[in-house]
């Protein structure tokens, strides 16, 4: 194998200014083309008399080939290379909205976002790993992969909000027909941007040693319950909390107000606890932000709604910021070599656990009310201490990493 050949330092930099700046955009628009369908679901429902089981397959599809196809999007990475396929995902998610905007009935919708679930198939994964790797030589790879998270939660909130206002200017068609375009434009960026796969090696190669851990099985399943539970939590309090709002008299500005100051401050804790954890420790943090998290919840049951308003960017913090946490332990916990695999696996548990969380905790509502299935979602949240625990004994027991677990 033919040595990779010397690069200059300033060019380190570079390369990991690229593949930030490439990740990070992954995120964002892949984000929020999988958000934006929420707005567009209603129009759809409209335009092809659906029913609501019919809105739920269109949504189950988009996310579900997403979740199912993120492994072998890792496995595909390791025989065609990583940067390949994350820009054809990139642009089959474009195409997708392209066939979606020319749809004449629920069947090719219905093809369309199964291809667009597909694309988005390979962003977690394979962007996570990109960072992972052209960080890690330099360090700072915990807070590089917060500022990803971050990214994510700016294309969810930007994208949406872009495609809502288009939608009184022009139809449907056109809107989700631009969206398309926009999926196409950041494949044609990723490809620019993301440093080739000598340049990478090449640092890597010149970077100084540094003692890594081998990885840890039993932590990163730890890991990965961890990160399911989390973002049940979060996906179950996400559907409850309009009807909480209800409950308390707001109205639909009332409503869409909360859910604002909610995602502000869930942004801004991605970004936050990412950093934290590198600073004090993944236990730590997660047991600062999933005890504030439950205790929040269920304060947010007995709060009138004046206070409620005032307390969920703190809420949106820590119900949040977690996921940054969980997301920088899973290069440490993988070990070299099989970090895609690793990063789709986690993501795997993640979208799914989000996903079956509103089922669960929603037929427990019909069941027992909204406030005690919130109770229900405060206790289940502190199932993650425990488990929080056992992560930080993977990355004790993992070689080099006793002295990096804070």
């Amino acid at each position: 194998m033919q040595k990779p050949q010397s690069q200059p330092p300033s060019a380190h930099g570079a390369i990991r200014r690229r593949s930030l700046l490439a990740g990070c955009s992954a995120h964002g628009v892949h984000d929020g083309l999988t958000d934006v369908i929420y707005v567009l679901l209603p129009i759809w429902q409209a335009q092809f008399a659906m029913s609501y089981a019919q809105v739920g397959l269109l949504r189950g599809a988009y996310s579900g080939m997403m979740a199912g196809f993120q492994l072998l999007a890792s496995r595909a990475a390791k025989r065609w290379g990583r940067e390949p396929l994350l820009v054809g995902g990139t642009a089959l998610a474009g195409l997708a909205y392209l066939l979606a905007g020319q749809a004449t009935g629920l069947g090719v919708l219905l093809l369309a976002l199964l291809l667009g679930g597909l694309g988005a198939s390979t962003q977690h994964p394979l962007a996570s790993s990109l960072i992972t790797d052209t960080h890690e030589a330099g360090g700072g790879v915990k807070e590089a992969l917060s500022q990803y998270n971050f990214a994510g939660d700016i294309g969810k909130t930007l994208i949406p909000g872009l495609v809502g206002l288009l939608l009184t200017l022009v139809s449907w068609r056109t809107s989700v027909s631009l969206i398309g375009l926009l999926g196409l434009a950041a494949a044609l960026l990723l490809w620019w941007l993301i440093p080739s796969r000598a340049s990478t090696l090449a640092m890597n190669e010149q970077a100084p040693k540094t003692v890594r851990g081998q990885g840890s099985a039993s932590g990163l399943r730890a890991l990965i319950l961890t990160g399911t539970l989390d973002s049940a939590v979060r996906m179950g309090f996400l559907t409850f909390l309009p009807f909480l709002l209800k409950t308390k008299g707001a109205g639909t500005a009332g409503i869409g107000l909360a859910l604002t100051l909610l995602f502000v401050g869930g942004a801004f804790g991605k970004l936050f606890c990412g950093y934290l954890g590198a600073r004090i420790g993944m236990m730590k943090t997660v047991w600062i932000t999933e005890s504030s998290t439950a205790s929040l919840i269920v304060l947010a049951v007995f709060l009138p709604y004046g206070g409620l308003m005032l307390m969920l960017p703190l809420l949106g913090l820590v119900l949040n910021g977690t996921s940054s946490v969980l997301y920088g332990a899973v290069p440490d916990l993988a070990g070299a070599g099989q970090r895609e695999q690793a990063f789709s696996l986690f993501y795997t548990g993640t979208i799914g656990g989000g996903a079956l969380a509103p089922m669960l905790f929603g037929s427990l509502g019909d069941s027992i009310g909204i406030a005690l299935a919130l109770m229900a979602l405060s206790a289940t949240l502190l199932l993650t201490l425990p488990l929080s625990w056992s992560v930080q004994r993977g990355l004790d027991a993992a070689p080099g990493l006793s002295g990096q677990a804070g």
